[in-house]
């Protein structure tokens, strides 16, 4: 053999031991204390395992209420501020609930012009004059701001969702937005069906906690090491806050009195925690979302940057004067649901309870989306959102593993029934064809567990076509295999010239395949992108196996056999 066809073999002998490795935990099912190299195992999708199927419902006639509310107030400080004006506001009309009004009266009637020139100049694109009066203004929110609050009320939701999925350890959720008012949540595995609907219901918990600046990094980074060394470890699939507990408990005689250890969760696309950061924080909230009128985002005139803006209600305002007057230079963490999303400076007295939050270190795009985050996890807290559950469904567990038990049998039969085909029509060629098929059966599911992809039905179906497109690029090498021996070309270059003359047909109709996948992959949700995953993955496989391994192969036959025979 020559020297290219053994480097070609290690790499098969690489990758058939790795995939069959990496395939043992999902089909012995071994556990995660089984003494076993990989730990990982084919995460079982809602149809599979079982679990909670919800649909929420956002009510944005509450939303709209807060929002035209919370500009009026805005409008009434700019007022008094830049004109000297006495105004009040009035209660809200609800006539039209999807468009509420609010009417704000002058104590002079001179004053509605310029009432009406600074809403034009500061409010303009936000709010529009739907009446006027002798001394009164109406107004309503503009159809833009309408239609931010429908986009960020949706994504704050599944901000809030998605941060507390970690308390049912659920490794592979699934929370999409559905049209503009709904929210679809997959919770495989989830058994707890109470419980689940009471966390995922609740107002967000939003607390200010100032940081403790007496206790080094380096202290706590000890405190963390050694922890870890007892086995106290945040590992995928833990719940959070049972680690932020046990952590607590072990550096409970460390920690000052009053103090506790808290984190800010670095996650990447996935929902994955990547990095965790620390803080000691006082063990009691200065303040909290109740005190918290509005947060959005705003630029910085003379630095032309993105920051956060931040209107504290009369209480919250007194009180976050008081506080950042008596700790300049310190930090201030904002508190989520127990986590930490920020922890900016205290750069002065802040007296009239309207504060800015700056960005620094980034681009102007990492600012911008930054800013935008966290303007979101503050009107989480500020302005939350009532989620109304209007449709629920539980799987149980039984039907998913009658679905496994069934899924399992079907493949059983297809395979055997196209194996059996397959070898009797094509013989030792057909062996050959059986052999890269479980190849390609074993890869793809290798890298279903590398990927740390979830299995669904729809996927199962993706697997069986991947199967089947195998089997069609087989059939496709051995009829041009046997065109060229009926045109009495020698075994050898029949071989040869049956790969290369199938290998562009192959490529290309993959090709094709693999483009309506990622369309599958990009516009569809749940089962659909669970069948697009599989197939992607299927096609790879696919073209490595049946044409290069099947090629690998077929050159160790026609060496055994000296290129005098070709059973085909």
């Amino acid at each position: 053999m020559k020297r290219s066809w053994w480097y070609r073999f290690t790499f098969l002998l690489i990758v058939a031991v790795i995939s069959g490795i990496s395939i043992v935990p999902t089909a012995f099912n071994f556990k995660e204390s089984d003494n076993f190299p990989v730990k990982s195992k084919i995460n079982l999708g809602l149809d599979l395992q079982g679990g909670l199927y919800m649909v929420l419902g956002i009510d944005f006639k509450k939303v709209y209420h807060d929002e035209v509310k919370g500009y009026a107030r805005r409008i009434e400080y700019a007022l008094k501020d830049e004109k000297g004006y006495g105004l009040t506001v009035g209660g809200i009309d609800v006539e039209d609930a999807m468009d509420p009004k609010i009417t704000v009266k002058f104590a002079a009637s001179g004053h509605v012009q310029g009432a009406k020139d600074v809403i034009h100049s500061n409010y303009n694109g936000f709010i529009r004059i739907t009446g006027e009066g002798d001394n009164s203004l109406q107004i309503a929110l503009s159809p833009k701001v309408k239609t931010d609050i429908e986009e960020q009320s949706v994504k704050r939701s599944i901000e809030v969702i998605r941060n507390r999925i970690d308390e049912f350890g659920v490794t592979e959720p699934e929370i999409v937005s559905q049209g503009k008012d709904r929210i679809v949540v997959q919770l495989p595995g989830v058994k707890d069906i109470d419980r689940a609907k009471e966390l995922i219901g609740k107002t967000a918990k939003l607390e200010f906690k100032l940081v403790n600046p007496d206790v080094p990094m380096s202290q706590i980074t000890g405190w963390l090491e050694a922890a870890r060394k007892e086995g106290i470890e945040f590992k995928k699939g833990d719940r959070f806050s049972d680690y932020v507990r046990k952590i607590n408990e072990k550096v409970q005689k460390d920690l000052p009195e009053g103090s506790v250890l808290a984190f800010e969760k670095k996650v990447n696309a996935k929902g994955d925690v990547e990095q965790m950061i620390p803080y000691v924080l006082e063990g009691t909230a200065r303040l909290t979302g109740d005190d918290l009128e509005d947060a959005r985002v705003q630029f910085n005139q003379q630095q032309n940057q993105p920051e956060v803006g931040m209107n504290f209600k009369s209480r919250g305002a007194k009180i976050f004067g008081d506080v950042t007057g008596e700790n300049v230079g310190r930090l201030m963490a904002i508190v989520l649901d127990g986590n930490v999303y920020s922890a900016p400076r205290i750069n002065g007295k802040i007296p009239n309870g309207r504060a800015s939050i700056t960005l620094g270190g980034q681009s102007y795009a990492a600012q911008l989306k930054e800013a935008k985050d966290l303007a979101l996890v503050l009107r989480a807290g500020a302005l939350p959102v009532q989620l109304d559950f209007l449709e629920q469904r539980t799987v149980g567990p039984s039907l998913g593993a009658d679905s496994i038990t069934k899924a399992r049998f079907a493949s059983i039969i297809g395979c055997i029934l196209v194996f059996a085909f397959i070898v009797i029509y094509y013989k030792i060629s057909g062996t050959i064809a059986m052999v890269t098929l479980g190849l390609n059966v074993m890869v793809v599911l290798a890298m279903l567990v590398g990927l740390e992809a979830t299995l669904t039905l729809p996927g199962i179906a993706g697997i069986a076509l991947t199967i089947g497109m195998a089997v069609d690029a087989n059939i496709i090498i051995y009829e041009r295999i046997r065109e060229e021996i009926r045109k009495g070309t020698g075994f050898y270059k029949a071989v040869e010239n049956g790969f290369n003359s199938a290998f562009w047909t192959i490529i290309d109709a993959n090709i094709t395949t693999a483009l309506a996948g990622i369309c599958l992959l990009n516009f569809g949700s749940g089962p659909i992108r669970g069948f697009a995953v599989t197939l992607l993955i299927g096609i790879f496989a696919t073209v490595y196996s049946s044409y290069f391994v099947g090629k690998l192969l077929f050159e160790f036959y026609m060496n055994k056999v000296e290129g005098q025979d070709l059973s085909i």
